[in-house]
């Protein structure tokens, strides 16, 4: 057994953590972590936990966490991780859900406005692009740069883009469980709210991830918005290619980059948020503009799951050879 502690585990992101793993084979999470409900048990803050763990939360030494476990998630705060993952590695895996290791940390300092602590080297954990095996210490992606990179990867890494164009919509989880203007119902409630029209930090690691295939694309832009859903995110993404690409081709070439990549699902009809809400699946709808040159792309994805805490362990699972569907292989929750 794969003996797992989460670091912070009372907000979505560790419930979540908890929910999922209860259906891996592999695991047995050993300590949660949380300062503020310390000795409370686990399903006294996750009540859809009630009978699932017999835990409570610890707020036991960084050292003691790293010798009880063979992997850590940290779901904390960004700026938060960078003083614990230091301390639990050398004793187990690390697999850090902030954005602490993401970005390069001049990057990070300048979009994060936080000065970086702990320069070492991580695997960005976006599986369908980066292989981690191998790897101690995983940067898990944020979710609108994991809807927004597998929806132009494909094109992209052929250098057949001139602009990219990102707009997502975003279940309310998103703002996590703190509760703010963003999550108020009279505010969000038959409402679609843009937010940080060009400035939000989700846009460093889109620009990090799709450069990393080509250098030469200039001009990506990414627009988010908040949409009074509790999960999910939905992406357009408009991919101006330099020639006119027809659908046909545009859609091998999607398959042939993701045949064996069992967490994406190439769909033939729109892609909707029911049908991942709840799984790690990344569906994906593709549309040609032969007049203008341009692909739109849709995306789907669960923000609590694929844009976070799945995929951490599908990363975990990748880690500890295992078969990177173990404990996933879950369909969506619709309706």
């Amino acid at each position: 057994m794969i003996e797992v502690g989460i670091v912070g585990g009372s907000g979505y992101t560790g419930g979540e953590l908890l929910r999922l793993l209860s259906f891996h084979p592999e695991v047995e999470v050993v300590v949660v972590t949380s300062r503020r409900f310390s000795g409370k048990p686990v399903s006294s803050v996750h009540g859809h936990l009630e009978g699932i763990y017999d835990l409570s939360f610890e707020n036991p030494t960084l050292a003691e966490v790293g010798d009880r476990c063979d992997v850590v998630f940290t779901a904390v705060p960004h700026g938060s991780a960078m003083g614990i993952v230091p301390e639990l590695l050398g004793s187990a895996k690390v697999i850090d859900l902030s954005a602490d290791y993401r970005l390069p940390p001049r990057v990070f300092e300048a979009v994060y406005g936080l000065e970086h602590s702990d320069v070492r080297d991580a695997v960005y954990g976006l599986p369908e692009i980066h292989d981690v095996t191998g790897h101690d210490l995983v940067a898990n992606p944020g979710c609108y740069p994991t809807g927004a990179v597998l929806a132009a990867a494909p094109l992209v890494s052929e250098r057949l883009l001139s602009l990219a164009v990102f707009d997502s919509k975003s279940g309310i989880s998103g703002a996590g469980a703190g509760p703010s203007m963003v999550s108020h119902y009279p505010v969000m409630a038959e409402n679609v709210q843009p937010y940080k029209l060009t400035t939000h930090r989700h846009s460093a690691e889109i620009v990090q991830e799709l450069k990393r295939f080509d250098d030469d694309l200039l001009s990506i832009s990414f627009t988010p918005h908040v949409v009074p859903s509790v999960r999910g995110i939905l992406t357009t993404a408009h991919l101006f290619t330099i020639e006119s690409m027809d659908g046909e081709e545009t859609r091998k070439l999607y398959e042939k980059f993701y045949y064996d990549k069992p967490f994406v699902r190439l769909r033939k009809t729109i892609s909707s948020l029911p049908v991942v809400r709840g799984s790690n699946f990344c569906d994906i709808y593709i549309e040609t503009d032969d007049d203008n040159n341009r692909v739109v792309v849709i995306t789907a994805i669960d923000n609590l799951v694929k844009g976070a805490s799945g995929q951490a362990i599908q990363n975990m699972n990748i880690i500890f050879n295992l078969d990177e569907t173990t404990g996933l292989w879950q369909p969506g929750l619709a309706p």
